[in-house]
């Protein structure tokens, strides 16, 4: 299991494979960001777009899934997130792309008020098939601590 204290600023990870379908793309779109670029070839081709793509809160869901399925393979002792900083979505995302992740630890720090607990901060990239990145942000997990009983270190690191 990995918990807080196995976490480094700076290490960085690859993982992922998640191939965007056209039908997910327009079933997304369908029940939560029913646009015509989103929904319709024909109105897609008159957007900057150029083609049917996905929203990019479906990106963001593509990623989260790609992130989970590399936290249960490191059995990592998360807890959730409070939540992600400066996203942005970089490129667009069509049906056929084939997207994967990168991370770095950017910051980590033990909760004072909750001591079972440490909260890390990692840049996420995320990538098309040919490398152009598609969506970047801050994500911010919530840890287990192997030993909620230690010290918690005056100043936080990152």
């Amino acid at each position: 299991m990995k918990y807080f204290e196995d976490i480094e600023i700076g290490t960085r990870q690859s993982f992922g494979s998640y191939e965007v379908t056209r039908e997910e793309v327009i079933d997304f779109a369908q029940k939560y960001d029913p646009q015509p670029f989103h929904l319709d070839d024909e109105a897609a081709a008159a957007t900057h777009f150029g083609r049917l793509s996905a929203s990019g809160w479906q990106t963001c869901a593509m990623t989260m899934r790609m992130m989970v399925e590399n936290m249960h393979r490191e059995q990592q002792a998360g807890l959730g997130s409070p939540g992600i900083d400066e996203l942005k979505w970089r490129r667009p995302v069509y049906p056929g792309d084939t997207l994967r992740c990168e991370t770095e630890v950017i910051a980590r720090r033990r909760s004072r008020k909750r001591p079972e607990m440490g909260l890390f901060r990692s840049r996420i990239q995320v990538f098309n098939q040919d490398d152009d990145v598609v969506l970047e942000m801050i994500s911010n997990g919530l840890i287990r601590v192997r030993d909620p009983s230690a010290p918690i270190e005056d100043a936080p690191t990152g």
